[in-house]
């Protein structure tokens, strides 16, 4: 399969910092790399409603539950650009992420398995100087991919607040020219040894 990276913005604000650096890093992929950009504020979910222990699971087909199911099945690579909101990633990633759920009880599909080997990758503006305090985000984006049994390419942090201010961030841009040419090793939980 030929990789197809798929980009999941994130943000409240249209090319904002965290895009910027996403649009960075995806310059460096080869041009035989299908690149797919969504923007979750133009692609709203309504609020995910846990049917987990109901029996009539269906396959969503239409609108934008559907194009984001069909768009993440398709994709090899799935970059989350989501800036950094209190310390973890925005509300629309968080919903994106909590239809996984609904999916993977999906008849026909078979979402776990289909995700199985493919990468999760993270980028993220902050307004701290400090790195750790994007810890709760980077977890939510590594378990979530050690439970889906996928690679985790890690994430690429830069800095900035303002509009722009991430292009002055010279080590996130140095970053960014080799981010995705990294090999992502699988997925592990902090238990896991």
């Amino acid at each position: 399969m030929n990789r197809r990276f798929l980009f999941l913005l994130g943000s409240s604000r249209s090319e904002g910092n965290t895009e910027l650096l996403a649009r960075r890093a995806a310059e460096q992929l080869p041009a035989s790399v299908e690149q797919e950009w969504i923007d979750l504020a133009a692609h709203p979910l309504p609020d995910f409603e846990d049917l987990r222990h109901d029996s009539d699971h269906v396959r969503p087909t239409e609108g934008n539950t559907g194009f984001l199911l069909d768009s993440t099945l398709a994709a090899t690579d799935i970059v989350i650009a989501s800036p950094l909101y209190w310390y973890s990633v925005s509300a629309s990633t968080k919903r994106y992420l909590d239809y996984w759920s609904g999916w993977l009880r999906t008849p026909g599909i078979d979402f776990k398995k289909t995700l199985a080997g493919r990468t999760l990758w993270g980028v993220t503006a902050l307004a701290h100087e400090e790195g750790e305090v994007a810890d709760p985000l980077i977890g939510t984006l590594n378990h979530s991919a050690a439970y889906m049994g996928m690679r985790f390419g890690g994430v690429l942090l830069g800095n900035g607040s303002k509009p722009g201010d991430v292009l002055k961030d010279t080590e996130a841009l140095a970053r960014a020219k080799t981010f995705f040419a990294q090999d992502a090793p699988l997925a592990r939980f902090p238990y896991d040894v």
